[in-house]
């Protein structure tokens, strides 16, 4: 979440007269995150998030994110649900950009989560897996390994400028993981995304799960993956085995793990590792000025990825 795109309070009184949520009582902009412009409102029925999509959301995917949350609102999962307008459509067009109202849902999310925090959010991924089960709509995942060859190849002549050898680390880890990468994984809906910023706790306990635009059909496993690197280094870079434990085993109580999911861990922790080095190795050499927010730094990828390269095995993750 940030703010790319500027809302008047004339714009936003025009847009919400497309819907029925009461009248606007405030609204200020949430400089978070790096891929959307948000906005907190809050009318005299209620609280909302606006959001104005910008940057890699593709209008023709806003179907999918909107209806996913949605279908699993409906299933009794916590994550936003989208508001329609007086005329039923689920996004609307905003200072040129398509956009959506959203529940608002209460919580916090948190810079430091103990191990405890991550066994909650390992259900909740799970829980997320089983509700997502029957969304019929598909989407292909644009960052998995093909996408990763693009934002290399953009990223390749200055690379280096992050840190001495990246281009050729990069270069090396592309062929090396695309050969490892299993295909045969059970698939399903993941988020693709859920780092400590997107799960909300409320009394230690996960009161919602956000930000499903990087949100498609993968191995379920990869989501769990994502989530380790995420949840389970610590500012040092080192791997918090105990964290990872508890992630892990917190997930098997909703789902279980086949064996070659457990297998192929390694792999994709490395390539989850990759994929978001280099989506925030393009954006920190691609600065958008009127973002209010800097860049991720891609070195903390680099050093998880370093870590991934020296694993044999799933027992190295907590299993």
């Amino acid at each position: 979440m940030a703010v790319y795109t500027d809302v008047s309070f004339e714009d936003l009184e025009i847009f919400l007269a497309q819907y029925d949520i009461g009248s606007a009582q405030a609204f200020k902009g949430i400089a978070e995150g790096v891929e959307n412009s948000n906005f907190y409102l809050t009318t005299d029925r209620g609280a909302y998030i606006l959001t104005l999509y910008e940057k890699r959301v593709n209008a023709g995917d806003l179907p999918f994110f909107l209806g996913l949350m949605e279908h699993l609102a409906a299933r009794g999962l916590a994550c936003p649900t989208p508001v329609p307008t007086k005329r039923g459509a689920l996004s609307v067009t905003l200072n040129g950009r398509n956009a959506a109202i959203l529940t608002f849902l209460q919580g916090l999310s948190l810079r430091s989560p103990t191990a405890e925090h991550c066994a909650e959010a390992g259900r909740a991924l799970a829980d997320l897996h089983r509700k997502g089960a029957d969304f019929r709509l598909k989407r292909a995942n644009s960052l998995g390994p093909k996408g990763w060859e693009k934002l290399a190849a953009d990223c390749a002549t200055r690379a280096d400028e992050v840190t001495p050898g990246l281009a050729a680390l990069i270069a090396e880890e592309l062929p090396a993981i695309a050969n490892a990468w299993p295909n045969a994984l059970p698939q399903g809906v993941v988020h693709a995304d859920l780092f400590p910023d997107n799960v909300l706790f409320l009394n230690h306990k996960v009161s919602g799960l956000i930000d499903f635009y990087f949100a498609c059909n993968d191995a379920l496993a990869y989501d769990l993956a994502v989530m380790l690197n995420a949840w389970c280094f610590e500012a040092d870079g080192s791997y918090n085995l105990t964290k990872g434990r508890a992630l892990i085993a917190g997930y098997r109580t909703v789902r279980e793990l086949e064996p070659q999911e457990i297998a192929a861990l390694p792999t994709l922790a490395r390539g989850a590792a990759l994929r978001f080095l280099l989506t925030r190795l393009y954006d920190w050499l691609n600065r958008d000025v009127n973002a209010l927010v800097r860049p991720k730094d891609p070195r903390e990828y680099l050093r998880k990825l370093r870590f991934h390269r020296g694993v044999s095995g799933a027992e190295a993750y907590g299993i």
